[in-house]
């Protein structure tokens, strides 16, 4: 008696905010939260407490502030087995929050949730179906399932749709029990209640995705969701369930889904429920965001199905009108969905094409990407022109970041759907102008490549870019282009002859000075420079009075700071003391280059940017190994124009053509210039260390470059120290657009490798959903593997390409390594 005297009343929760809200500083919130924390644990250990109840709510307020309250999980299961209901409620919240299948005393509350499953009072039943659904393992959910069958049954709607729900988690947890709720989940669809329906439907769509044969199942039930969503749309005003004057859009959203999913690849299905969408379609109220919502489920439905061709173009309109919305958000749906259904009906989406380009204006980043995605997969051989220029203008003005992106796309449209070679090379040429340093290195051979092939236009480019660097040489990529064709063309440029256009009158002089002027300039680059030094050298065979004045131009960079052009002006002038009569036969103009150009820009136009771009890598794997490598190819690359033994594109997937006539015998006049056709001995002389070599391990690539010998289904992506990854590859046969790859890793070494990861990104035109693995620990001598599915969605069916790594521990050591595999099987894609 004296005891319960003197024991204080605990502090209220209100109290408890208030005080808790009132700290100035974390470290008074952490003291007031340790006294409080304190203070429980003093009344959880009196038996007799009448305050239990107010002290779990309050633990359970310290529990969402991020504060540990482990020590209060027996105290909810002593509270769930009272028999009051406001003990019960405060028992079963705790056990939602602070329990999870991996606690031990998890499985002390399955007696009180089956015994509380099988009480009379709806509330009680109501409190443990949702902590069934909110905590249920699968032994839990093996054990209840039968109670929960029993109660979908129930004539209690209340009760009703709390169990649906609570079926739904079980079979998210266990699929072997879908059958169990099948003959119950068809009759569901009878009731007239509004909330077991949209439960029921929750319920079948879960099943469906879940299974195939439960899928077809479901699919006799159409007519039964055609009838109920027609009754919501024509049954008159209901108060109950009417939202902005639309009848229950919750449910109608679910219906339409669900039907998405029954009417995908099967005819009879989607024709049932076609004039049902149509009819939905065309009576929705479209001034509130809610008849939106619906409107937007109404297109992805009609989309996803075998629908009529006169639904589909009621689609694509529906989604035109939402391109006029003043709200944004509405709009950009609009823009995301178009570009996802264009390949579905690209005629429809087409005639809505000035609405797109104006998107390109919106002031908001996010529409203007999506404009410009959607621009681009509209371009066709009828609208090249006028897209072109549309896009061009955006290019001059568009922020930094979409200005890379739209250069590669330009490039490729205007390599698929070029009307003529004249229209084509000026394209590009503006394209060069306008971007600047943004244009990417692979788009300067692509231009070289197309120049060079088309022989009847070289006097006019030759000039045209003459012109364009002659008062502006701030845009390299340009620059380089025009000096590799004055070097290549140069006779051309001063004949005064051009067939397409005026012809202008250029001295020998003047191409002069302008080349000077780039390797003076503060603006010119070092790569700029080389161009310049190799282009001067091959004028001096094709200008017939300036060989002496090159000379001494050339002679001067003998002494500069920059090694790659003190050895071309060393080696240059070694040809003009030395080898002067073999001078022309070095100095001929290349041959025709090799490869498709439209090869380069489908593989390059991602791989430079978007694939090894720092956000598509996983846990940050940054790309400057690749970008390094890249930067002394390039380097080393550009020697090669002058001796005929490579191509001006680095990035180009066919060797280099082998010299004619002769041309070997001349490289051995030379000496050391001759081992320069190997492109290898170059980067290894320079001053610049491989990175790539270094990242690699320096022994070699582990990573395969795939090449068209490989089998269709089968290679190895990575093999070094033991590791070995292997993918098989192949389609998936429901989805075409979809490849999926099982990846394969074994460990031959002696010591077993732990904590495996291997992880995988591709350009930001796929999509791919890397699956968990099997393990993360590969035993020794190949005693065990490591397998994991990769899906990869390729929408636009481009040739594959992924950015991998691969990371483990072994004998105390972390090893880490990254790496591209490319040029998969074409059968994936085509």
């Amino acid at each position: 008696m004296i005891r319960s005297l003197t024991m204080t009343t605990p502090k209220r929760l209100r109290d408890l905010i208030r005080e808790i809200r009132s700290a100035r500083t974390a470290a008074d919130e952490r003291a007031v939260v340790q006294k409080e924390c304190a203070a429980i644990r003093d009344s959880f250990r009196d038996q007799d407490n009448t305050y239990k109840c107010r002290n779990l709510a309050k633990l359970l307020y310290i529990h969402m502030l991020g504060y540990p309250a482990h020590f209060g999980q027996l105290e909810c299961m002593k509270l769930i087995a009272s028999p009051k209901f406001t003990d019960k409620r405060i028992g079963y919240l705790g056990a939602m929050l602070l329990l999870d299948e991996r606690q031990d005393v998890h499985l002390l509350v399955t007696n009180s949730l089956k015994n509380d499953l099988n009480h009379q009072t709806q509330y009680i039943q109501s409190l443990a179906l949702c902590t069934l659904g909110t905590i249920c393992s699968v032994e839990m959910s093996r054990d209840l399932a039968g109670e929960i069958e029993k109660m979908i049954k129930s004539s209690n709607a209340y009760i009703k749709k709390k169990a649906i729900l609570c079926a739904l988690c079980i079979i998210r947890k266990v699929p072997d029990l879908m059958e169990m709720y099948i003959p119950a989940t068809r009759s569901l669809l009878n009731e007239k209640n509004h909330g077991v329906l949209l439960t029921a439907v929750c319920l079948i769509t879960e099943m469906c995705e879940k299974s195939p044969d439960t899928l077809h199942h479901f699919r006799k039930v159409v007519p039964m969701l055609v009838r109920i969503l027609r009754n919501l749309i024509m049954a008159g005003y209901s108060p109950e369930h009417d939202v902005f004057g639309v009848s229950n859009p919750f449910l109608q959203v679910k219906i339409l889904r669900l039907l998405r999913i029954l009417g995908k690849n099967d005819t009879d299905a989607s024709e049932t429920m076609n004039d049902i969408l149509a009819q939905v379609a065309t009576n929705t109220d479209t001034s509130k965001n809610v008849g939106h919502a619906i409107l937007y489920e109404i297109v992805l439905t009609i989309m996803g199905i075998k629908s009529e061709a006169g639904l589909r173009v009621l689609a694509v309109n529906i989604l035109g009108r939402f391109l006029l919305n003043n709200d944004k958000n509405i709009r950009y749906v609009a823009l995301n969905t178009l570009l996802r259904v264009v390949h579905a009906d690209y005629n429809a989406v087409q005639r809505h094409r000035t609405t797109i380009m104006d998107c390109l204006k919106d002031p908001d980043v996010s529409i203007r990407r999506r404009a410009m995605e959607l621009s681009f997969a509209l371009v066709n051989a009828g609208n090249i022109r006028a897209m072109m220029k549309e896009l061009l203008q955006f290019l001059e003005t568009c922020d930094p970041e979409f200005k890379t992106d739209t250069c590669s796309n330009i490039v490729q449209a205007a390599e698929k759907y070029s009307p003529n070679k004249r229209w084509h090379i000026d394209t590009v040429m503006k394209l060069l102008r306008l971007a600047g340093s943004y244009v990417r290195d692979d788009v300067v051979s692509i231009l070289i490549q197309l120049i060079a092939e088309t022989s009847e236009l070289h006097n006019y480019t030759v000039q045209q870019l003459f012109l364009m660097i002659k008062d502006d040489i701030t845009q390299p990529p340009l620059v380089q282009v025009a000096l590799w064709c004055i070097g290549e063309y140069g006779e051309k440029l001063i004949s005064g002859v051009c067939e397409e256009d005026e012809a202008i009158q250029v001295s020998e002089d003047e191409v002069i000075n302008v080349l000077e002027k780039v390797l003076t300039h503060n603006y010119s680059t070092e790569v700029s420079r080389e161009y310049a030094l190799t282009s001067l050298m091959k004028l001096s065979s094709r200008f017939r009075t300036s060989a002496g004045r090159i000379k001494a131009v050339i002679d001067g960079y003998g002494g500069s700071t920059h090694v790659e052009l003190q050895q071309r002006s060393v080696e240059y002038s070694n040809i003009f003391s030395k080898y002067d009569n073999l001078r022309s036969a070095l100095l001929e103009p290349m041959p025709l280059i090799e490869g498709s150009r439209s090869k380069n820009v489908l593989a390059n136009s991602e791989s430079t940017s978007d694939l090894l771009n720092e956000e598509n890598i996983p846990n940050g794997v940054v790309n400057s190994a690749e970008k390094a490598k890249n930067t002394l190819n390039t380097e080393s690359q550009n020697i090669l124009d002058l001796l005929d033994v490579g191509t001006p594109s680095v990035t180009s997937t066919n060797p280099a053509p082998t010299p004619a006539g002769g041309a070997n015998d001349l490289l051995d006049l030379l000496g050391g210039v001759a081992s320069l056709s190997n492109p290898a001995p170059p980067m290894k002389q320079t001053s610049t260390p491989n990175v790539m070599d270094d990242l690699m391990g320096g022994d070699g690539e582990p990573f395969n470059q795939v090449n068209g010998n490989d089998g269709p289904h089968g290679l190895t992506a990575y093999d070094k120290n033991g590791l070995k990854v292997e993918l098989t590859c192949e389609r998936d046969n429901g989805q075409p657009n979809v490849t999926v790859i099982n990846v394969k890793s074994s460990n031959s070494t002696a010591t077993t490798m732990s904590d495996f990861v291997f992880q995988a990104a591709v350009p930001k035109s796929f999509q791919l959903q890397l699956q968990s693995p099997s393990g993360s620990t590969l035993p020794p001598m190949n005693d065990g593997v490591v397998t994991q599915v990769i899906k990869v969605n390729n929408p636009q069916k481009q040739p594959i390409r992924l950015r991998i790594k691969v990371s483990y521990k072994q004998n105390g050591n972390t090893v880490t390594d990254v790496g591209e595999v490319n040029s998969f099987p074409s059968t994936l894609w085509q």
